[in-house]
């Protein structure tokens, strides 16, 4: 993509590197776990998906949240599968975060089955509407409703519960902080995701809650592929580090963010971009 000579993958951007126990004890609500291939016969590792495995080979218990019970099984099983996980990590809950009531017995079913609950991940994000002239008022509420009031009902549901020294990552994307997808109801969904990240840092900040957000720029993702078939020219945007991002990066950041070895950052923004929002 930018003349870079291609490069072997490190195992942790290959999903291949061993736990280490940076989440022993800890128990994680993921929003978003399961994951939409899109029809895509050989689908890479989606960030929710790929998060839920990581979490569970690092030692979390786990409740996966999705809408669709057939993606959050494909993740169990892909945990049960992978031989550096502990058994018995990880459990189901079915829930749509466009309804506000699926959203509070989420929550609720998420520390009654974990036993309570010190680490959220929200990770969902919809779009629709490609320019101004594409985007109707119908689009624009659906997108606005996933993207950022699903997040905040989520983070109203759970402060109250998250126990003193908590971390919560929100899933943003670097259309937050540079034009790129083309669709405004996406790209400012994701920017207000910022506003209320640092509300929730400013209402958690007395019990050590912290909460930070992390931007993928392009990922080599199930959702990714359909709209580079949509753009073809997305596969040939430069990219400083030459290539598309894979879930596992994705994931290595939200582990970091989640783990104590992040425990003195707090409303923050990282973008897992390869370099495109900080050298192009």
């Amino acid at each position: 993509m930018s003349g870079v000579s291609e490069r072997p993958l490190a195992a942790e951007s290959r999903g291949e590197a061993p736990g280490r126990g940076r989440l022993r004890e800890r128990r994680i609500l993921i929003v978003g776990g399961g994951q939409d291939e899109r029809d895509d016969p050989d689908p890479p590792m989606g960030n929710g998906r790929a998060m839920s495995i990581l979490f569970a080979r690092e030692g979390a218990d786990i409740a996966i949240a999705d809408r669709r019970v057939e993606a959050i099984k494909k993740t169990i099983d892909h945990i049960a599968a992978d031989n550096l996980a502990r058994e018995g990590s990880a459990f189901s809950v079915v829930a749509d975060v466009g309804q506000p009531d699926d959203i509070r017995q989420m929550v609720v079913k998420a520390r009654e089955g974990l036993g309570g609950l010190d680490g959220l991940v929200y990770n969902v994000g919809i779009g629709g509407g490609m320019g101004l002239e594409g985007s109707t008022p119908e689009i624009w509420d659906r997108v606005f409703a996933v993207n950022l009031r699903g997040a905040m009902l989520t983070l109203q549901a759970a402060m109250p519960v998250l126990a003193d020294g908590s971390s919560i990552v929100l899933i943003s994307s670097i259309a937050s902080m540079k034009p790129g997808s083309r669709m405004p109801s996406y790209d400012a969904s994701k920017a207000a995701l910022g506003g209320l990240m640092r509300h929730a840092g400013i209402e958690g900040e007395r019990r050590g809650i912290r909460v930070n957000i992390i931007a993928p720029g392009l990922m080599d993702t199930s959702i990714g592929r359909e709209a580079t078939r949509g753009r073809p020219n997305r596969a040939k945007t430069p990219v400083p580090l030459g290539r598309q991002g894979t879930g596992w990066e994705t994931a290595y950041a939200a582990l970091f963010l989640i783990s104590d070895e992040a425990a003195y950052i707090t409303g923050q923004t990282i973008a897992v971009d390869g370099g495109m929002t900080g050298l192009r």
